[in-house]
C-alpha cells in the first residue's frame, strides 16, 4: 500500500514539473549570468590595453626605484651617512608601493575624491590615536637634523647602553652589549638624557689607585706617570696626566687619566690596570686594601 502511494506521488511530482516547463539549465544561466557579464565587461580589448600599459608603468617605476637605491648604496659613508641612506630607501619604497596602489585602484575605476574624502573623516579619529607617533616622527626629523648619531655608535639613551643598529623615523633600534634587541622611541631621545660614546674619535679614561699613607707621595706620582707607557693603545697626544685626588680611609688615592681612540676601550683599560700594577710592584709602592683585625681573648669572654 505505501509504495503505491509513493508512487503516484512521484508520478504527481513529475507531472507538474512538466507542466511548468522545469528547466535545470535556466536555473544555473540565472546565477550564471551576472558573472559572465562581469568578466565579458573588463574583459575586451580597451581593458587588456589599460593592463597591459599600468603593467609596464609599474615596471618603469620599479626599475627607476632599484636604480636610484643602487645609486644610494654606492655613495661613499663621508657623502651619505648610514642611516640617511636608510631613510631615503624606506622612503623611495613607500612611494613606489603607493605610486603602485594609485595605478591598480585606477585601473578599476575607483575615483580617489571618495576615498580622500573618507580618508578626512576618519583622519580625524585617526589623529587621536596616532599623537604618540607623529610626536616620534617629528622628534625623527630632529634626531636626523641633529646628527648625534649613527650607525654602529656605542649609545646610552635613558639608561640603556647598546650599538645603534638603524634610524628610523619612529624609532632607534639599538642591540645592547648582551645582544638584546631594544626599540628606543625618538621621542625618548628627546626628552631623555642621551649619551653617546662614540661621537668623537677620541676619548679619556680616568683611573683611580690609592698607596698606602707610608709610600713616599712623590715617588707615587711618578711612579704612576710611568704606566701609560706601557700601554700599546694610549695615546702621546693629548699627553696622559696624574694626580693627587685625597687623602682616603685606607690610603692616598690618586687618578691617572689617558686618551685612546673609541674603539681601543676594552683593551685600553684592561692594559692600563697592568700597567699600574707592574710600576708599583717594581717600586715596592703597596695598593692598600680593606684589613680586618681580629683578636683572640684568652681565659673567657669580657
Amino acid at each position: 500500500m505505501n509504495e503505491e502511494i509513493d508512487v503516484e506521488t512521484a508520478q504527481a511530482a513529475a507531472q507538474s514539473i512538466a507542466a511548468n516547463n522545469f528547466d535545470p539549465t535556466k536555473i544555473i544561466t540565472h546565477h550564471t549570468e551576472p558573472i559572465v557579464n562581469a568578466i565579458k565587461q573588463y574583459l575586451n580589448v580597451p581593458f587588456l590595453m589599460k593592463l597591459t600599459g599600468t603593467v609596464i608603468m609599474l615596471l618603469i617605476i620599479y626599475i627607476i626605484y632599484r636604480i636610484c637605491r643602487s645609486m644610494i648604496l654606492r655613495l661613499p659613508e663621508n657623502k651619505l651617512k648610514a642611516q640617511h641612506s636608510m631613510m631615503i630607501q624606506k622612503t623611495l619604497k613607500y612611494i613606489y608601493y603607493v605610486c603602485a596602489a594609485m595605478y591598480v585602484l585606477g585601473l578599476f575605476g575607483i575615483k580617489f575624491s571618495a576615498i580622500w574624502g573618507a580618508a578626512g573623516v576618519a583622519g580625524v579619529a585617526i589623529g587621536f590615536a596616532a599623537q604618540t607617533s607623529v610626536s616620534n616622527i617629528i622628534s625623527g626629523l630632529f634626531v636626523l637634523s641633529e646628527k648625534a648619531m649613527k650607525i654602529g655608535d656605542l649609545v646610552t639613551i635613558d639608561g640603556v647602553t647598546g650599538v645603534v643598529d638603524s634610524t628610523d623615523l619612529l624609532s632607534v633600534k639599538i642591540h645592547t652589549l648582551d645582544n638584546q634587541l631594544v626599540r628606543v622611541p625618538n621621542s625618548t631621545i628627546i626628552n631623555k638624557n642621551f649619551l653617546n660614546t662614540s661621537y668623537f674619535p677620541q676619548r679619556r679614561m680616568t683611573i683611580g689607585v690609592s698607596v698606602s699613607y707610608d709610600t713616599d707621595m712623590t715617588l707615587a706620582l711618578e711612579t704612576l706617570k710611568k704606566a701609560p707607557a706601557l700601554c700599546p693603545t694610549v695615546l702621546r697626544e693629548p699627553e696622559p696626566a696624574a694626580w693627587f685626588d685625597k687623602f682616603g680611609e685606607k690610603g692616598i688615592d690618586l687618578v691617572l687619566a689617558v686618551w685612546f681612540k673609541s674603539e681601543d676601550f676594552l683593551q685600553t683599560k684592561n692594559s692600563a690596570f697592568i700597567a699600574i700594577k707592574k710600576v708599583y710592584d717594581e717600586a715596592g709602592i703597596e695598593i692598600p686594601y680593606y684589613k680586618l683585625n681580629v683578636k683572640m681573648l684568652s681565659g673567657g669572654t669580657e
